[in-house]
């Protein structure tokens, strides 16, 4: 699933793409990719005559704002979006076009079509769901250690499960965590809250430096992920731990092991990242 620095890198493409262009009308082919209105119909005519104003991300949601809707979409797995002629032939699994006045079409495909799109009155996408939940956005300058202890405080569940949870920190998920939590030295299954505060203040610096550092790079493409482009990211190349199982780690040459912490697949260094006191 694409993560923070993958959605961004897709959002600042689409923004060089499609911002200030007018959709002409839309086509749906697979009704449940749309979740709000429920009718897709509905949710066409909605946005006919609507310019692109720009697009934004929140965790890892895109949002689309028009002159008085928010597209929010989520790509899930497998959802992408690319700028075609009106007169390029459409794949396989394109399920939602928009069709442009002046002759370009914005398609979004996705094979495994578990990606939703809500539109929403514009000043009203944080009021409910998918957005009123999610968490800290670790990108910003409110994203602190102070704020983000007070999420961790107490919290008796494993560290890598607490970071996941899209409640606590928007955006993250399985590379990123376990990048982060390498880096700053901390086991995964760490209790969340017995955090010291240097450790805290590390595993804070730890994942704006990777998520920035990620982004620059235009995210990690360890399966199928692109940007609005057909643009393959370059992190994995420098992925520490992550998918690295067995392999010797960077730092000290001990086999990275593989554990399932929450039911994801975990990568750690044994010498690294031991338990500490509140952890296991």
């Amino acid at each position: 699933m694409p993560e923070l620095p993958e959605v961004e890198t897709v959002r600042r493409t689409l923004n060089t793409l499609i911002t200030g262009k007018t959709i002409e009308r839309v086509t749906v082919s697979l009704p449940r990719i749309i979740r709000r209105p429920e009718d897709p119909l509905m949710f066409a005519a909605l946005l006919e005559g609507q310019q692109v104003r720009n697009i934004e991300r929140s965790g890892k949601f895109l949002l689309f704002n028009l002159d008085g809707w928010v597209i929010v979409s989520h790509l899930r797995m497998e959802g992408r979006y690319g700028l075609y002629a009106s007169s390029d032939p459409v794949e396989k699994h394109t399920h939602v076009i928009f069709h442009f006045t002046d002759g370009t079409e914005l398609r979004y495909r996705d094979v495994r079509q578990f990606g939703t799109m809500d539109l929403l009155p514009a000043g009203e996408e944080f009021a409910g769901a998918p957005l009123l939940k999610l968490g800290l956005e670790p990108l910003v300058p409110e994203f602190t250690a102070d704020a983000l202890g007070a999420k961790l405080e107490g919290k008796k569940t494993r560290l890598k499960t607490v970071l996941l949870n899209q409640e606590i920190v928007a955006g993250i998920g399985n590379i990123y965590v376990d990048e982060t939590l390498f880096r700053a030295g901390l086991h995964p299954e760490r209790a969340a809250g017995s955090l010291n505060r240097a450790e805290l203040e590390r595993l804070h610096r730890c994942i704006v430096d990777i998520l920035n550092e990620a982004v620059a790079a235009g995210g990690s493409s360890v399966k199928s992920y692109v940007n609005g482009q057909g643009e393959s990211g370059s992190f994995q190349d420098q992925h520490r731990i992550y998918g690295r199982k067995g392999q010797p780690c960077h730092n000290c040459g001990t086999p990275i092991e593989r554990i399932v912490v929450g039911g994801r697949g975990t990568h750690y260094c044994p010498n690294c990242q031991k338990p500490n006191e509140g952890g296991l």
